[in-house]
């Protein structure tokens, strides 16, 4: 398993280290709530998509284990910026678990700019961590129907829309309508498989496409 923790991101294996065997076992390992914004040009093309990614309370323990900082339990975005930069590169494998299709045709993305941590308290008064960035379009793209997937494919990573305003249009043209579908229960599935499948799980695998956060935009 410790193979597939450092394809996603080294700060996962300080997780792995201090799992029970029975919290190892489970699948998904992580859970990362989703905020994203279509960014649309003065044009009406989208340009690119920004992500905000906030990861569960036990990770977030686990992720800053290690990094110094001034102040006990609080870390700055100074202090989380080396960490912030080995795990957005890390992404890159997974195609950043984002992808689009224009019109059918798949768009492609650029390397992630804009991108920074945070540790903060979240709704339940637990520090977690946040991982924003931005992802740039290849090329803006003007279409009629737009759809942005999230998913990790190996579904080591469960990503889930958050509950209140989990996706927002940036100066996209008025006329544009935004639809936003969450995955099922993946409990629901009624596909019980073990653990050795899931190790056996690559980027290039299609597992996690049937837990994907689906973003809808249709412009005339």
């Amino acid at each position: 398993m410790a193979h597939r923790l450092r394809r996603f991101a080294p700060f996962l294996l300080a997780g792995l280290s201090v799992m029970t065997a029975g919290q190892a076992l489970a699948h998904p390992h992580v859970w990362v709530t989703v905020k994203s914004e279509m960014v649309y040009a003065p044009d009406g093309s989208l340009t690119g998509v920004r992500h905000a990614w906030t990861f569960d309370d036990m990770f977030s323990a686990f992720a800053t284990q290690g990094i110094e900082s001034k102040k006990k339990g609080e870390f700055t975005r100074e202090e989380l910026a080396p960490l912030a930069e080995v795990n957005v590169t890390s992404l890159k494998e997974f195609d950043f678990f984002t992808s689009a299709k224009a019109d059918g045709k798949k768009a492609a993305f650029q390397q992630p700019v804009d991108y920074y941590l945070e540790y903060k308290d979240s709704e339940n008064k637990e520090k977690v961590l946040t991982l924003y960035f931005t992802l740039p379009l290849e090329k803006p793209i003007k279409s009629k129907n737009l759809q942005v997937d999230i998913y990790d494919p190996t579904y080591f990573v469960d990503f889930s829309f958050a509950e209140k305003d989990p996706v927002a249009l940036k100066n996209a043209p008025a006329a544009c309508k935004l639809a936003v579908a969450r995955p099922g229960d993946p409990a629901a599935q009624g596909r019980q498989v073990g653990e050795a499948f899931f190790n056996s799980l690559g980027s290039s695998s299609n597992y996690g496409a049937q837990f994907a956060n689906k973003i809808g935009v249709t412009c005339p």
